[in-house]
């Protein structure tokens, strides 16, 4: 009896335990509403049982259903507000309210073979993300990346299809100083013109040595990390987006008309003693005549349409797209396509292995005829664009009346200048766990650039040039660029306090460039011109290069308590474009930083929440300034008479000396910053001071004569030196936070102080380069800026002969002539009386961003300038020189004409005897500038409208990019080149967008 009873205890036990596990191992379906702090619901936040991949999103009501353990506890997220954390405890009906995340810190940036949060980071990085972006109706992602970084310099090329130019922290180098671009995680030369900005997630600038020296031999110019759309959990969504465009030039130049130029020519003639045109005695008679400005621009229409595919689950993520981008230029004739194709996948194929890839390929055409901007200024408006044959006109008869400048409109209809380019940049890559601490990653990355060229011009007998010969030109290129990497990551934190993150790996990379061309003239039927059919070949060319480079890396990322941070890279790089001594070298840095509000005697408060002090140091390369194979000697093929009978032989010249100690340009960098969130993060506030200096800089090396070479032979030795210092800062604001009863609004601004200073060129003898009208206009020399301007100083007009006589000799001089100051006081007025006479290298960048928000609608105003740099006004040589058969600009209607009359604009004279027009501070003007870059108004449709719809969310924009500009400069556009010279320039345009976006 006593055995039975025992018996049916163990057997109620146990039926009791199988019962209780039954009933916790049961499910029950959780119900709820997810909705932010304003009462909106939020459509396609992730709704994740903890510990699990068991997960949802939120439907076009903001309401989930999910099937967990009644035990469970679930996490609930949705970019740009706090995580939630919800025990259920039973419970099966939910309602969330998400906060906004304001703590920016929080951020994951990319910093090269890997990821960090933002608040970990010690060294100098700048992140842009998709929502920065998204409203600017530009066609090039690097135009829609100005002002948006701190140290970062963009500028515009205008012109559809063509690159930006970038510097980060100041020209560091007198030669190519272009950061180093990475596409997921692939280095390439590529375009940002090439990059559908729909396909874009973030962009992330190194801009310090401690963040750089990851990529060593090629991080001293900065390195700009670029991230393509990722897919994340959740149903699959279609994306459309669409933009529409209307853009004008801004800023055309005034030119005379007819009347007035016939005026101008017959002052012209008089003051040089020249017979002035008959036809021209009465100016009046001649009206308005060409407006050829008028004629070459013209409303450009900019298309741009995105169609793309995303979503994921627990196992794999996916994200397609297909782009479409058509753009007419503002200049006749030009026009650009492109097509992009971009396919991101991430698969999960086993608990331990990560597979991704990421595909990027474009295809474009740039299609444009011969035009000239500087022709079409310089056009007399005494021409018509076509005589009354129909045919194109031209300058006829006497030339000191009519000029030289052919017809600028008939080459943009007749010639035919095509390039077509097809890119394709991927990467495969496998990630393995080893352990939970342990990671493995290798990449195949492929690069592959194909492009071609194909001009043609045709014979005709236009005045005052014609062309006897239809040519036609072709070229054809091809460049491979290989990436394999490998590298295993260590991630530990050790007793609750210590974490502990190290990478190591390898890089390899290699490279294969060739090309073809050749040139055919002649055709028997013009509009048959295949190369085939040329009856003269005029050129033919062609050559393969390579180049490789091998690479060791380590990092460290240490921190206690996420109080004290350090982090140390190393890179050791071999490259195949040095000689044997130097092909390897060492790139070190290491960066620390302390936060302040981690400290246990730090108390908190809402005023200061977060402070950390960062202090960094390294030494970068850059081999961008050296050729393949710069180390060795170069030789050109020549015909030479040899012999006593002069016979003509093929002979080998030697053009310039092997330099075996050529190596890479290195610059060592110090940082000092901090980080601070201020008033429960609604402020944020990083700064940061940095000295950059450049060594082994290449520059020309002194080479005796008695060697066979000239000292001028472009044989280049490791031997300048340039500083860079400045200070960044970077701010947001959220000002108010969006509520039923008022806007929300935010600012972000941001400002560069940079100077920049030559310290050595291995020669007390300056450069001179960039030569206009046969004259030098820049200098490099030592002290000062890169690429200042060297000319003359203008001090007023010659009044009278007095005061011709009173001043130092100079040549050509009368009343009405521009005095040139004898700064050496030696009584003439020559070339050593030349100075410098302006910096093109802005010491300010800055812009403003102000973003207002209030129910679905978001208006954003952003400005954005430049400060403390000269223009070189190049144009205005031409265009306000009278001294030939050029059309000018309406300035000169106030030009000297007698005693008084003007003190800035000389007389008109022929042939200038005074040169009036040499290189001098007459063309000079201050480059700053202040510009309303971009105006946007969106509109989200409100949920009740989505439902209705069948939409997960609807997106109208309406913009307007480069709206006004506030500047002293006089020229058509003060944004020009690092040089600083503005000579006819393709414009900046205005531009008037409607966009929208639609998700399904």
């Amino acid at each position: 009896m006593h055995k039975m009873r025992i018996h049916r205890r163990v057997v109620l036990g146990l039926f009791s335990a199988m019962l209780s596990l039954d009933i916790s191992a049961q499910n029950i379906q959780v119900h709820g509403v997810v909705k932010d702090t304003n009462g909106e619901t939020i459509i396609g936040a992730s709704v994740v049982q903890k510990g699990t991949k068991n997960a949802t999103v939120t439907d076009l009501n903001g309401a989930f259903t999910l099937s967990v353990p009644a035990n469970s506890t679930l996490s609930f997220t949705y970019m740009g507000y706090k995580e939630k954390v919800v025990p259920l405890n039973g419970k099966n009906n939910v309602d969330i309210v998400l906060a906004e995340d304001n703590q920016q810190l929080s951020e994951v940036v990319v910093v090269g073979y890997g990821t960090m949060r933002k608040r970990d980071l010690t060294g100098a990085v700048g992140s842009l993300a998709n929502k920065d972006l998204k409203d600017q109706p530009v066609a090039n992602l690097g135009q829609a990346l100005q002002g948006k970084v701190s140290g970062l310099q963009v500028i515009d090329a205008g012109k559809p299809g063509d690159n930006v130019s970038i510097k980060i922290r100041g020209l560091g180098s007198i030669n190519n100083c272009d950061p180093l671009v990475v596409i997921d995680g692939v280095p390439t030369d590529l375009g940002l013109n090439n990059l559908n900005m729909a396909d874009i997630e973030r962009i992330d600038v190194l801009k310090d040595a401690s963040a750089t020296a990851i990529y060593g031999s090629r991080g001293a110019n900065g390195v700009i990390l670029i991230t393509t759309m990722k897919g994340k959990d959740g149903r699959g969504h279609l994306i459309l987006n669409m933009n529409l465009s209307a853009q004008n030039a801004t800023r055309k130049p005034h030119l005379l008309n007819a009347s007035e130029y016939a005026a101008l020519s017959n002052d012209m003639m008089i003051n040089s003693g020249n017979a002035a045109n008959p036809l021209w005695t009465d100016p009046t008679t001649l009206g308005q005549g060409t407006n050829w400005v008028d004629e070459m621009f013209r409303t450009g229409y900019l298309q741009n349409y995105t169609l793309s595919y995303t979503g994921g689950s627990d196992k794999i993520n996916y994200y397609v797209s297909g782009g479409f981008q058509k753009q007419t230029g503002t200049v006749r004739s030009v026009s650009y396509r492109r097509y992009t194709f971009q396919d991101n996948l991430d698969a999960q194929v086993l608990d331990w292995l990560k597979v991704s890839t990421n595909l990027s390929m474009s295809a474009d055409l740039k299609e444009q005829g011969s035009y000239d901007l500087g022709s079409t200024y310089r056009a007399l408006p005494v021409l018509p664009v076509k005589d009354d044959d129909g045919n194109w006109s031209g300058p006829e008869g006497n030339s000191l009346w009519y000029g030289s400048t052919r017809n600028p409109v008939g080459p943009t209809e007749t010639d035919s200048q095509k390039t077509k380019g097809y890119n394709l940049l991927g990467n495969i890559s496998g990630e393995a766990t080893l352990t939970s601490w342990l990671k493995f990653k290798t990449t195949f990355g492929l690069d592959a650039k194909f492009w071609d060229y194909d001009n043609f011009t045709p014979a005709y007998k236009w005045k005052p040039t014609p062309v006897d010969q239809a040519s036609r030109y072709q070229g054809n290129n091809k460049s491979f660029t290989y990436l394999w990497d490998n590298y295993f990551t260590f991630d530990h934190t050790f007793g609750g306090a210590h974490h502990l993150n190290v990478m190591a790996g390898t890089s390899a990379q290699w490279n294969n460039y060739n090309y073809l061309n050749a040139q055919k003239n002649i055709f028997t039927f013009e509009n048959v011109h295949e190369m085939d059919n040329g009856q003269k070949m005029e050129s033919m060319g062609g050559n393969t290069t390579e180049w490789s480079l091998f690479s060791y890396m380590a990092r460290v990322n240490y921190d206690y308590m996420n109080r004290y941070l350090v982090t140390a890279t190393i890179r050791r790089d071999g490259s195949s474009r040095f000689g044997r001594s130097h092909r390897w070298g060492t790139f070190p840095s290491v960066s620390l930083a302390w936060r302040l509000t981690e400290e246990k005697w730090y108390k908190p408060n809402h005023i200061l929440s977060d402070l950390k002090i960062r202090a960094g140091y390294g030494q970068t390369g850059s081999q961008a300034s050296v050729g393949n194979y710069g180390y060795l000697a170069t030789y050109n093929t020549s015909v030479y008479p040899l012999g006593t009978d002069g016979t003509e032989q093929t002979a080998l010249i030697s053009t310039t000396l092997s330099n075996p100690d050529i190596h890479w340009e290195t610059v060592a960098q110090t940082n000092i910053g901090f980080d601070a969130a201020l008033f429960d993060s609604r402020v944020m506030l990083t700064v940061d001071a940095y000295l950059k200096k450049t060594s082994d800089m290449l520059v020309k090396a002194s080479i005796p004569i008695t060697s066979g070479f000239e000292d001028t032979s472009t044989t280049y030795t490791n031997a300048g030196k340039v500083t860079n210092k400045g200070i960044e800062v970077s701010l947001h604001t959220i000002n108010f936070k969006e509520s039923h009863a008022h806007p929300g609004w935010e600012t972000s601004l941001s400002y560069t102080y940079n100077r920049n200073k030559i310290d050595d060129l291995n020669s007390s003898v300056p450069y001179y380069i960039n030569q206009i009208n046969n004259s030098y206009v820049t200098m490099l020399a030592k002290d000062y800026p890169i690429n200042v301007f060297y000319g003359y100083v203008t001090d007023g007009i010659f009044q009278n002969q007095e005061e011709v006589k009173e001043h130092a000799v100079q040549t050509g001089a009368e009343p009405g002539d521009i005095r040139f100051r004898d700064l050496n006081n030696d009584g003439v007025i020559n070339e050593k009386d030349r100075t410098v006479i302006g910096n093109p290298n802005p010491a300010h960048l800055f812009s403003i961003n102000n973003i207002v928000s209030w129910k679905g609608l978001e208006l954003s105003v952003y400005l954005q300038g430049v400060a403390g740099n000269k223009i070189f006004n190049a144009n205005n040589i031409d265009l306000t020189g009278m001294s030939a058969a050029y059309n000018q600009l309406t300035d000169v209607l106030g030009r000297w004409h007698g005693e008084g009359t003007s003190t800035s604009m000389p007389r008109a004279v022929y042939g200038d005897p005074n040169g009036n027009n040499r290189v001098s501070d007459r063309y000079v003007e201050s480059g700053s500038y202040l510009r309303l870059k971009n105006i946007s108004l969106s509109y989200n449709l409100p949920a009740t409208w989505l439902r209705a719809l069948s939409l997960s969310s609807a997106r109208l924009i309406f913009s307007c990019e480069n709206v006004a500009t506030i500047t002293g400069y006089s020229g058509f556009d003060p944004e020009v080149g690092v040089n600083g010279i503005d000579l006819s320039n393709y414009p900046i345009s205005r531009t008037f967008n409607f966009g929208i976006n639609l998700n399904f």
